[in-house]
C-alpha cells in the first residue's frame, strides 16, 4: 500500500513535507533551551516557550483558512520566510539578552508565522489522491504516511535541538531551523502538487454554497476536543517522565524515554494501513480511545525507570491510531473547502493541549507528586473515549469529486 502512496506523491514532496517540518518541531525546546541559557531563567524561558505555543495555537487555523480561499503556494512561502525571519530575531534577541517582554513578543510572532506544513501537506496529498480517483482505504493509507512523517519529526526535531545545544550552543539550533524554513519551507510551497490542492479547492469552492462553506457538522467540532485531548496528555506525560527521572536520579533519561513513545507510535501509525476496511472509522476511534484509557493506567503505579520505559513505549502504540483516525474523520466530515483550515485546527489543538497540560501538570507533580502528574493524562484518555462514544459522526458533507477536478 505504501508503495502505491509513494507513487502518488512522488519523491519530492514527501521529503521537503518532512524537512519542513521539523522547525515546528525545534523550536519549542530550542527556544526554551536557548532563553533559559541566555537568561538563566526558567520562567522567562516558560514564558518565552508559551508564547510560542500560544502563537501557533491561535494562528494555525488562520493560515490554514487562507490557504483554503487563496491557495497554499503563496501563503505557505510567505509564512516560511516570515517565520525563518522571527526565529532569527528571537535568536538574537536572546542573545542580546533582551527583556522578557520582548522575548515573549517574538516568541509569539515565531509561532503565529509556523507555515503548518503538517497540515497542509495532508490536505494536499489527499487533494492528489482524490483526484487520482482513489478509494477511501488508499486515503487512509496516505493520512497514516503523513502522521508518520509527523511522529518521526517529532522524535527527530527535538534530537537535533539537543545535538546541536551539546555541540555548540541552542542558538545553532535555531538558526538550523530558520535555514531549513527558507529552503523546504519554501521548497514545499512551490512545489506543482500545490496547484492541484488549491485547484481541488476552488472546484469544491464553486460548486457550495456560501451558507455551507460557513457550516461544519458538530462531529467536526468533537474532533477538535479530542485532538486538544491527546495534546494535554501528550503534555502531561512529558511532564510525569520529567518529573519522574528526576526523583530517579536520572534526568537525562528523560528525553529518551518521550523519543521511545515516539517512535513506537510512528511504527504503528505505518501499521495502520493493514487495518481491514471492514472496521469502519467510527469503530477506530472507539477502540483506539479505549486504548488509550488501559494503556495509561499503568502510568499511575510506574516506580522505577525500566517499568517507566515499558509502560510509555506500550502506551505509544495507541497515540498513533488515534491521531490518524482523527484527521481521517475530518477528511471525510467537513467541507472541502475548509479542509486546510480543519487541518490546521487538530495540529494547533495538539499544541495547545500539550502546552497547558504541560503547565498544569508540572505545578502538579511539584505539589503532589508524579502521580498527579500522569493522572491527568489518564483523565484526557476517559475524555477521549467519552467523546468517541457519545458524539455521532455524520455522514461525509462532501464526495470524493469534491477533490478530482483538475486545476
Amino acid at each position: 500500500m505504501y508503495r502505491d502512496t509513494l507513487s502518488l506523491l512522488g519523491p519530492g514532496l514527501p521529503v521537503v513535507s518532512f524537512l519542513g517540518r521539523l522547525p515546528t518541531a525545534m523550536c519549542q525546546l530550542g527556544s526554551l533551551l536557548l532563553v533559559s541559557e541566555t537568561s538563566g531563567s526558567l520562567t522567562t524561558a516558560g514564558l518565552a516557550g508559551g508564547a510560542l505555543a500560544a502563537g501557533q495555537t491561535v494562528a494555525g487555523p488562520v493560515i490554514g483558512r487562507l490557504a483554503d480561499r487563496r491557495g497554499q503556494r503563496g501563503v505557505v512561502l510567505a509564512a516560511s520566510l516570515a517565520n525563518a525571519v522571527a526565529v532569527v530575531a528571537l535568536v538574537l534577541a536572546a542573545l542580546a539578552h533582551a527583556a522578557t517582554g520582548w522575548l515573549m513578543a517574538l516568541g509569539a510572532l515565531a509561532g503565529a508565522s509556523v507555515p503548518q506544513i503538517g497540515p497542509l501537506a495532508r490536505t494536499r496529498s489527499v487533494a492528489l489522491a482524490r483526484r487520482s480517483g482513489a478509494d477511501d482505504r488508499t486515503v487512509g493509507t496516505v493520512l497514516s504516511f503523513e502522521g508518520t512523517l509527523d511522529e518521526v519529526s517529532f522524535v527527530l526535531g527535538p534530537a537535533l535541538v539537543g545535538v546541536a545545544a551539546a555541540l555548540a550552543h541552542p542558538a545553532a539550533a535555531l538558526l538550523l531551523a530558520a535555514a531549513l524554513l527558507v529552503t523546504c519551507g519554501a521548497a514545499f510551497a512551490l512545489h506543482p502538487s500545490a496547484l492541484v490542492a488549491e485547484g481541488g479547492t476552488k472546484a469544491a469552492t464553486t460548486r457550495t454554497a456560501a451558507a455551507e462553506r460557513g457550516r461544519l457538522p458538530g462531529s467536526a467540532y468533537a474532533l477538535r476536543i479530542a485532538m486538544v485531548l491527546q495534546g494535554a496528555m501528550f503534555g502531561a506525560s512529558q511532564a510525569g517522565i520529567t518529573a519522574l527521572t528526576e526523583r530517579l536520579g536520572a534526568p537525562a533519561q528523560a528525553g529518551l524515554v518521550y523519543a521511545a513513545m515516539g517512535v513506537m507510535s510512528a511504527a504503528v501509525g505505518l501499521s495502520m494501513a493493514a487495518v481491514p476496511a471492514r472496521i469502519g472509522p467510527a469503530t477506530r476511534w472507539r477502540v483506539s480511545t479505549a486504548a488509550l484509557v488501559v494503556l495509561s493506567v499503568p502510568l499511575l503505579f510506574v516506580d522505577s525507570l525500566v517499568a517507566l520505559y515499558g509502560v510509555v513505549i506500550v502506551l505509544g502504540a495507541a497515540y498513533a491510531p488515534h491521531l490518524i483516525t482523527v484527521f481521517g474523520l475530518t477528511e471525510r466530515t467537513v467541507p472541502a473547502s475548509r479542509l486546510a483550515e480543519s487541518m490546521a485546527f487538530l495540529t494547533s489543538g495538539v499544541v495547545g493541549g500539550q502546552a497547558l497540560a504541560l503547565a498544569l501538570s508540572g505545578r502538579l507533580a511539584d505539589t503532589h507528586g508524579v502521580e498527579a502528574a500522569f493522572a491527568v493524562a489518564v483523565g484526557a484518555a476517559v475524555l477521549c473515549a467519552v467523546l468517541s462514544w457519545t458524539v455521532r459522526g455524520g455522514a461525509p458533507t462532501r464526495t470524493s469529486r469534491d477533490l478530482i477536478s483538475s486545476p
